[in-house]
């Protein structure tokens, strides 16, 4: 296990070097200046915030200076917001958009495998019927439109919610729903169709012959198995959360990280733009890694490299 985590660990730290290497280069082959957009900025004055900032130096210079300033977790002064470094803006928001991408997770996994487990325990009943179309519509409505179907139906016209904020935990849950709903559906059909998968093989036909009931055979035999596929689909759900948040945040004025991310795109903040993409990507190689490990300590039929 330990050969394993290393191993893993190793390729996490790979990729997070190409992902800040890529990053780094797409921002200086960008047209433009950070300061050209402002009017008020003369030429004098961008030249003297090009030499500010490095921005005169050779690639290769800037290029080592950022990853010794990436090693130290140091992602630089903002470009636009005199006085405030990307380390603040994020260590500000990023607790909102934790709070917001964990209540859609724990909603996500929580009633899509609930879901999955009622729609697959009565096959081709009523309930399986109900559960699969409230997937497929979770899963064929995109979050955006439906933030503003819950705003206007729940909040609006209801008022059984507050449409916009983040003043307290009522605020949380028109996003968290608006993010949440079509991972859900996505989850629920994986519980449903590996859970049915399970309730064919021999070990529950076995424990059907000894007289286990079928809900007993499922929570104490079969489910564990059966999450291998959501364990696995965890990786790709906390990065499709993460990032659809920033689209959320914005829809529903919440204080999080995609509002300055979105913010720095638009006024070609380098420095805010590199530092939130590359804090993303260690968030989302830490997930992925966790999740290696989880499907492992699932199946212990996996065998791993290095301790065959």
């Amino acid at each position: 296990m330990v050969k394993y985590i290393s191993k893993r660990t190793f390729y996490s730290l790979l990729s997070l070097f190409v992902i800040v290497t890529i990053t780094f280069f797409l921002m200086r082959l960008a047209p433009g200046s950070p300061f050209a957009a402002d009017k008020q900025v003369t030429a004098q004055i961008q030249e003297q915030l090009n030499e500010q900032y490095g921005l005169n130096d050779p690639w290769y210079v800037q290029y080592f200076n950022y990853l010794k300033n990436v090693a130290m977790f140091d992602f630089g002064e903002s470009m636009k917001y005199k006085g405030r470094s990307t380390n603040d803006m994020i260590a500000e928001s990023f607790p909102v958009s934790a709070a917001l991408g964990a209540g859609s997770l724990i909603f996500a996994i929580v009633f899509g495998v609930l879901s999955g487990i009622i729609s697959a325990m009565n096959h081709n009943k009523w309930p399986d019927y109900l559960a699969t179309l409230l997937a497929v519509l979770g899963i064929s409505i995109p979050s955006f439109v439906l933030a503003g179907l819950l705003q206007y139906i729940l909040g609006s016209q209801l008022q059984l919610l507050p449409i916009s904020g983040w003043q307290g935990p009522e605020h949380m849950i028109l996003p968290a729903l608006a993010l949440g709903l079509g991972y859900m559906g996505n989850i629920a059909k994986l519980t449903r169709s590996s859970l049915l998968e399970q309730n064919t093989s021999e070990y529950v036909k076995l424990a059907r012959a000894k007289g286990r009931k079928k809900w007993g055979i499922a929570f104490h035999h079969s489910l564990k198995n059966a999450l291998l596929p959501v364990v696995t689909y965890l990786g790709p759900l906390t990065a499709g959360i993460l990032t659809g948040s920033f689209v959320i945040e914005n829809i529903f004025a919440i204080p999080g990280l995609g509002r300055h991310f979105v913010q720095s795109i638009n006024n070609r903040d380098y420095t805010v733009i590199m530092g939130i993409t590359v804090f993303f990507a260690i968030v989302l190689l830490l997930a992925v890694l966790i999740v290696d490990i989880l499907y492992v300590w699932l199946d212990p039929r996996i065998q791993l490299e290095g301790d065959e």
